[in-house]
């Protein structure tokens, strides 16, 4: 170990001893490193990898759920859909294959780079469009859209306001009678202990070499959220890197009272997927809203 990498590596461990307790629900910019260029490579490949849903759910509890969303969306050939939080464009490209036109929009560079290229591949060019954005600064009112997905729980890692006004946006891009499908963790399944773990690897998602990730989950029980604070030491540098994720969890009730204020006119509840075959199943509500 060079003595540069002992004096960066004894500065980490002072930061992580003098972390501020417990931290504040979406401090500093936290949920906003998915556009780090880095970071977002790495997360393309957890897009990618088959092996798990971490990221994006397996090809076969996709196909159950595009099957399930064209059902309960009363899709058909020629609607156009409205894919926000797409990520590498693996659900658009299945949608655009049955006919519709889709507008893919995420924060993501590298994922939207990928879904470009994946279109290409699978030969629905023409079907897809999609677009590099925060979907907070996005405007797609009276674009008439026929339905509309926010799926895995993505609206959860925004404050409530914020949470409120995104899907208020969503509802004016859509035209009467246009649906949305939102899925969100089920209140009840959520971990409100607090906790902290610990584990090394030699690259993955947290670091391109060796590195020591320690997390910590705190939970509020008055603003029913959850965040996540992670320390990556990387073991070659003595560098730190440290990240936070904040997630709203939300009652069903308040949902749907959100859902009607942004003015949908009915919400039906589908607790578990509606029985779907996901291996995470019971952990999410998924909410099918009608304008």
């Amino acid at each position: 170990m060079t003595n540069n990498t002992r004096h960066s590596l004894t500065d980490t461990l002072w930061k992580i001893y003098r972390r501020p307790n417990p931290p504040l629900p979406w401090a500093k910019g936290s949920d906003l490193f998915w556009n780090d260029p880095a970071f977002s490579e790495r997360i393309l490949r957890e897009h990618l990898d088959d092996t798990h849903g971490a990221a994006s759910r397996e090809t076969t509890e996709r196909a159950a759920q595009i099957e399930w969303l064209w059902s309960k969306l009363a899709m058909q050939p020629e609607i156009h859909l409205f894919d926000i939080t797409c990520g590498p464009g693996l659900y658009a490209v299945e949608f655009a294959h049955r006919g519709c036109t889709v507008t893919g929009i995420d924060f993501n560079p590298t994922s939207i780079a990928y879904a470009k290229d994946l279109v290409l591949i699978e030969q629905v060019t023409a079907k897809c469009t999609f677009i590099e954005q925060d979907i907070r600064h996005m405007n797609y009112r009276g674009s008439n859209f026929n339905a509309a997905i926010l799926l895995y729980g993505q609206l959860a890692v925004f404050p409530r306001a914020q949470a409120q006004a995104l899907l208020t946006n969503i509802s004016q891009s859509l035209k009467p009678g246009g649906r949305l499908c939102l899925e969100l963790l089920n209140q009840a399944q959520v971990d409100k202990e607090d906790s902290s773990w610990w584990f090394t690897d030699n690259a993955g998602l947290w670091g391109d070499g060796p590195f020591l990730h320690l997390g910590e989950r705190f939970w509020d029980p008055d603003e029913q959220v959850s965040v996540e604070r992670y320390h990556i030491v990387h073991l070659e540098t003595g560098q730190l890197t440290q990240m936070q994720m904040t997630d709203q969890t939300y009652a069903t009730e308040t949902i749907i009272g959100m859902l009607k204020q942004a003015g949908f006119s009915a919400v039906t509840v589908y607790p578990a997927w509606g029985g779907l075959p996901l291996a995470d199943a019971e952990e999410w509500v998924a909410y099918v809203a009608c304008k």
